[in-house]
């Protein structure tokens, strides 16, 4: 079977760089374009368009970063993100630099891996293979102390002044005290970058379709050696700000050794 087409960077960066030197001048911190501006450049360089040309603006949200051009008129700790204005619109912003890395110095829990062998065998992606680990290992539940169901994967709809959005997964869940949530997933592998956009339109699409419940947004992310970590994630001054982190990993219930249980006994919270 023949390995899918890759997107092509280069292109997209030629692209995305007439579209910010046809608006930025220096003092500017914001601006908006538009879908139709995309398709002419593409026209004026003669540049084959691609068959959605969504993914271009995509591209710079989540998984490449911009050209060098474009980073060198920010000043330090400062980045440019594309967010979506609405339908057919975006907006290059300005906001504080921040990553969110996996901490390298926290427990790893290991976890009776239940996600089943036909699975872990057939999973096309880093992204569906982690989401299918996730699902089938309940690590939601796990990670909020919540009882999670999965209600839809890659959601797609529209947000007021954002425009068309998409989330990786969306679980409903509810806890002891009878308190209902809604609750994003993002999920991380390979070269993906967790992002200030992603994680704010997550939360405001659940303000906006689910006001009743409250919001919890999570990131998932492959790490080494199998290990995935968990992020509770929300957005202050225009910044990733992470609630909590734990890391997980998926192992036979023969390699949970009687020490390990013991171990997560002792820093476990009392009331718990």
């Amino acid at each position: 079977m023949p390995e899918p087409k890759q997107r092509n960077p280069n292109r997209y960066a030629v692209i995305i760089l007439r579209v910010f030197e046809d608006h930025y001048s220096k003092g500017i911190t914001e601006f908006e374009f538009t879908r139709e501006e995309l398709i002419d450049i593409t026209n004026t360089l003669n540049i084959k368009v691609p068959k959605n040309i969504g993914d271009i603006p995509y591209t710079f949200r989540y998984r490449n970063e911009f050209p060098q051009k474009i980073k060198d008129t920010v000043p330090e700790g400062i980045e440019w993100i594309i967010e979506g204005a609405g339908t057919g619109k975006y907006r290059f912003k300005q906001v504080p630099l921040n990553r969110i890395i996996p901490r390298e110095d926290l427990l790893t829990i290991k976890i009776p891996d239940a996600t089943p062998e036909i699975i872990t065998a057939n999973a096309l992606s880093d992204e569906q293979a982690l989401l299918a680990k996730v699902r089938y290992n309940r690590l939601i539940d796990i990670f909020l102390a919540i009882t999670a169901f999965s209600l839809q994967n890659h959601l797609r709809t529209t947000v007021e002044r954002i425009g068309q959005i998409e989330i990786d997964e969306i679980y409903v869940g509810l806890d002891r005290y009878g308190r209902q949530f809604i609750v994003p997933v993002q999920a991380k592998g390979g070269n993906d970058k967790h992002a200030v956009v992603q994680t704010h339109q997550d939360i405001t699409c659940c303000i906006e379709k689910f006001p009743n419940l409250i919001c919890r947004a999570v990131s998932a992310q492959f790490m080494s050696e199998g290990r995935i970590a968990m992020f509770e994630l929300t957005i202050q001054d225009n910044q990733i700000k992470v609630i909590e982190e734990k890391h997980y990993q998926l192992v036979s219930s023969s390699d949970i050794s009687i020490e390990d249980i013991r171990n997560y006994g002792l820093w476990t919270r009392p009331d718990i």
